[in-house]
């Protein structure tokens, strides 16, 4: 695509702020708090608890969130951390006495402690400036108002409507409350309304300001009526699940009590005159690094934005990368990350990179260090470990505001379909577990405490220097291949950041899946068949196994950015699944 050509949208451009999401109504709601003077950390905490009200087939209160924030005052990029960790009962023995092989990916075994209310409030603790209670108002409006249903909802919601009044009778109470939702009419929880606002209540429930607030509605979360009512459904159900069997949760009300979201630092690689900021190897972050050392390693000269060379050179670095993501990443302390961040073993890697697609599941030796990968990868056999897949999504949002603060968060899990709605709550749990495994010493190996390494990857990028965008997308672990397509769109061929967006998008599916049942496709190449004969007969030859998709298929990426030099934010948003959009002015 040449730069100016013709997009679905435009990008963007003003001075005062931009919100760009997954859904409309988060993006609106966004740029209401920047309206009335909220920061982009107040706008972003706004969205996202509105996404947990719109998209929840794609994340709630149960679930995860990661995010990437650049704030002016403190000069520098930190990772919040709102990814929940794994009970102090859900062990590999307690797994494998159930006779289980890996994590079902529904139901009640699979939960980790929800981390993703945790992760807003840390945020708007730390480095908003709006109360509680002006925050929430928006999501309060849309559980008790009612939200227009979109058909993706409409069509998840009666996809497990059989499985929720045979066997999920709490989540038919919720979802089915009225009936199946059509597409159009509107949905209302107002079960999870009375959950925000009874954590309103005890947080304004005592003397001290907005942090103390802020505090309180915490601990009604983590150790009071929230917790409370997570221990006793958790104690007392059992569920069915993708297992075929009925299993009861590891998961208690101490696991939450004794949880807290943090602020940790971002890890980072310079590419030309970016530097990419992602979260450390508890999340596939690294990939996205990785993929560009390789990229740099193995030359860009020559290179055409949507040719079958960029696609087949990017698909290439994308199979090692997530092998190596496979052998080494997990929340452990010894991943040898400055080894495979190096422009030596990039160097090294690069060289395994052929003019024809690779059928192996390659890992590399960081440091002489020998890879481990899990019993799932191992035989790297075409569908592997098929079974009844897990179907999950996501959400993302970004924020720019006119102070320099930048925010890329990307909230997901706890979705309708995971797990059965925790009764007197509204929601439910997540179900990220699931993506562990079970090999005793592997680094993403099941251990009580641990976070599983999980595929959220919000991004922020440097350029020239200074903070400059902030991007994401939902889609496991499509989300570094996707927004890698977009940035390398931007970075290196100088799209807008429409442009970028709209331009072809292509996925591999060559390794295991995160999600259960692990499935691997080696050598799949799934690309939006807008790529054109000429690109797709190319990867063909070269022996991908190419499948074409829907023309506007593949990826829901959204960015902002801030440029010094014209001193204005720039925003757009996915057109695909028509949902996503970006507001600012």
């Amino acid at each position: 695509m040449a730069v100016g050509a013709f997009t679905t949208r435009p990008q963007l451009e003003g001075t005062f702020g931009m919100v760009a999401s997954t859904h409309w109504l988060a993006s609106a709601a966004g740029m209401a708090v920047l309206e009335r003077g909220g920061n982009a950390f107040d706008a972003a905490a706004a969205a996202g608890f509105v996404l947990q009200v719109a998209e929840p087939h794609l994340n709630g209160p149960g679930g995860d969130m990661p995010a990437l924030v650049y704030s002016v005052d403190r000069k520098r990029v930190e990772v919040v951390c709102g990814q929940g960790t794994a009970p102090a009962g859900l062990t590999v023995d307690h797994v494998r006495g159930l006779g289980l092989e890996m994590i079902p990916g529904t139901g009640l075994l699979a939960p980790c402690i929800p981390g993703a209310v945790g992760g807003w409030l840390l945020m708007l603790a730390e480095l908003g400036t709006w109360r509680l209670a002006d925050v929430l108002e928006f999501a309060i409006g849309y559980a008790e108002g009612g939200i227009p249903v979109l058909p993706r909802i409409a069509a998840a919601i009666a996809g497990v409507a059989d499985l929720f009044r045979t066997e999920w009778p709490s989540s038919a109470a919720v979802y089915l409350r009225e009936g199946l939702p059509a597409a159009g009419s509107l949905f209302r929880n107002p079960v999870l309304a009375a959950t925000y606002r009874r954590l309103l209540a005890e947080a304004g429930a005592g003397t001290g300001g907005r942090e103390a607030e802020i505090e309180r509605a915490r601990r009604a979360f983590y150790e009071g009526f929230v917790a409370e009512a997570i221990d006793r459904f958790c104690r007392q159900a059992e569920a069915m699940d993708v297992s075929g069997r009925r299993h009861r949760a590891a998961l208690r009300g101490a696991d939450l009590a004794g949880w807290r979201a943090g602020l940790e630092s971002s890890l980072s690689r310079g590419f030309s005159d970016y530097e990419v900021h992602k979260t450390a190897a508890w999340g596939q972050g690294p990939v996205f690094l990785q993929q560009l050392a390789l990229l740099e390693a193995g030359g860009l000269e020559g290179l055409e934005a949507g040719s079958a060379e960029l696609v087949h050179r990017v698909v290439e670095a994308a199979k090692l990368a997530f092998a190596d993501r496979e052998a080494w990443y997990g929340d452990e302390p010894d991943v040898p990350l400055a080894g495979l961040l190096s422009t030596t073993y990039a160097g090294e890697r690069a060289r395994l990179e052929g003019d024809r697609a690779s059928l192996e599941l390659r890992p590399g030796h960081p440091d002489g260090r020998t890879p481990r990968l899990p019993h799932w990868a191992a035989a790297n056999e075409s569908g592997a470990g098929i079974g009844d897949p897990t179907n999950q999504d996501t959400c993302h949002v970004d924020v720019a505001d006119r102070w320099g603060n930048l925010v890329s968060a990307t909230p997901s899990g706890g979705w309708l379909q995971s797990s059965p709605a925790v009764p007197a709550l509204g929601f439910p749990l997540g179900t990220r577990a699931q993506i562990f495994n079970l090999d005793v010493g592997s680094p993403n190996a099941l251990r009580p405490g641990k976070r599983p390494r999980t595929t959220l990857s919000p991004s922020l990028a440097f350029r020239a220097g200074e903070p400059y965008m902030a991007f994401g997308t939902p889609g496991a672990d499509a989300q570094d291949q996707w927004a890698f397509n977009f940035f390398i769109n931007h970075a290196v061929f100088g799209l807008n950041l429409q442009e970028a967006i709209d331009a072809v998008n292509w996925r591999t599916l060559h390794f295991p899946d995160s999600f259960y049942p692990h499935a691997a496709y080696p050598g799949r190449l799934e690309i939006e068949v807008r790529a054109g004969a000429t690109v797709i007969d190319e990867l063909r030859r070269r022996d991908h196994e190419v499948v074409t998709t829907g023309e506007w298929s593949q990826g829901r990426v959204s960015a902002v950015a801030r440029e010094t030099r014209r001193r204005v934010l720039l925003a757009a948003a996915n057109p695909r699944g028509m949902q996503g959009y970006a507001v600012g002015r």
